[in-house]
């Protein structure tokens, strides 16, 4: 096939790329390489990446409309995975406008594009961010999220219902994957486990929010990326004409589908730094912190459904993930 993914300079844009390089598909990437973190490291993962025979990089600003529509008419694509945004919670406190243009207006242009060229299937990214303050854990996909508590976790439902919209009035197939605290190598600086191996190797202390009272279902690359592969293949159907309604909340009958996509066992975030101090052989000293305005104590993935609609569960743990990471951190910034 031939596919698009957005955001291949990025952390799980490039992961995905690796991943389904050399299986006979034509890949083709694009990227703005925006500076809100080291754009270095996104040109030293499109580096990695062009050895890769299969894959071809283009720049583009997914907000430029004419732009886009230029790509999907020139291109015909057969499969879109739609990774590119504007990531970060605290981030959108200080710069709003980049969440319109990146994941509002952005988000549009690629949804349209689909539409037109006749896209077979879109996979998009949304965020575990969706589910604010929820109570109820693990958090699924069946639960309300009507209520988010930042601008970023806004612009992911949003994205949520505008494929929706693109399922039920084009048949367009859109699955949309709520990513949970993602990490690993050639991760992203602005994360804890970059921000936290960073400060322990140069014996600086770290920020912890939440005086440490927080867990997040930490959830290593590789296995979002294999969970990203194998729903690539499974295509959302419309339901037929007089086949009985789900019962789940939510459910509906265009072709659209919604999975969570995390470890789905939540790490206690003191017990995340014990597993760095491991890993570095170095003690991490703790800057205790409050609550940052948007974020959350806790997060919980209830992947069941990723599971049956794939057979994938993740199977890498905190010890061993975090240990690759440091490995690779220590080797590429020569530490």
């Amino acid at each position: 096939m031939k596919l698009l993914i957005t955001g291949m300079a990025g952390f799980i844009g490039h992961a995905v790329a690796r991943r389904l390089s050399g299986q006979g598909h034509e890949i083709v990437g694009v990227d703005n390489l925006n500076a809100y973190y080291d754009v270095s490291l996104k040109q030293a993962r499109l580096d990695d990446l062009a050895e890769c025979a299969d894959v071809r990089f283009e720049w583009l600003e997914l907000a430029d409309r004419d732009a886009v529509a230029a790509l999907f008419e020139r291109e015909r694509f057969d499969r879109v995975i739609h990774l590119a945004a504007q990531a970060g919670v605290r981030y959108s406190l200080e710069n709003p406008h980049a969440y319109a243009d990146a994941n509002l207006v952005g988000h549009l242009n690629v949804l349209e594009g689909c539409r037109q060229e006749r896209v077979a299937h879109l996979v998009y990214a949304s965020s575990s961010s969706v589910y604010g303050t929820n109570d109820k854990v693990p958090f699924a996909t069946t639960d309300s999220v009507d209520q988010p508590i930042s601008l970023y976790a806004a612009t992911k439902k949003a994205n949520e219902l505008m494929a929706h919209t693109y399922s039920h009035l084009y048949d367009l197939p859109t699955t949309g994957l709520r990513f949970f605290t993602v990490y690993g190598p050639w991760g992203r600086p602005d994360m804890a486990m970059f921000k936290f191996t960073r400060a322990v190797l140069a014996g600086e202390p770290i920020q912890v929010f939440n005086h440490g009272d927080m867990s997040r279902d930490f959830t290593y690359i590789d296995d979002i990326v294999e969970g990203v592969a194998r729903i690539l293949a499974v295509v959302p159907r419309r339901r037929p004409e007089g086949a009985a309604a789900s019962a789940e909340p939510g459910a509906s009958d265009a072709p659209y589908a919604l999975y969570n996509i995390g470890h789905g066992s939540p790490v206690a975030l003191m017990d995340f730094v014990r597993a760095v101090e491991a890993a570095t052989g170095c003690e991490a000293s703790c800057d205790f912190q409050p609550m940052q305005p948007g974020d959350v104590p806790r997060t919980w993935a209830d992947t069941e459904s990723l599971f049956e609609a794939t057979g994938h569960r993740p199977r890498v743990g905190v010890e061993e993930g975090v240990g690759r990471f440091v490995e690779w951190y220590r080797e590429y910034y020569g530490v």
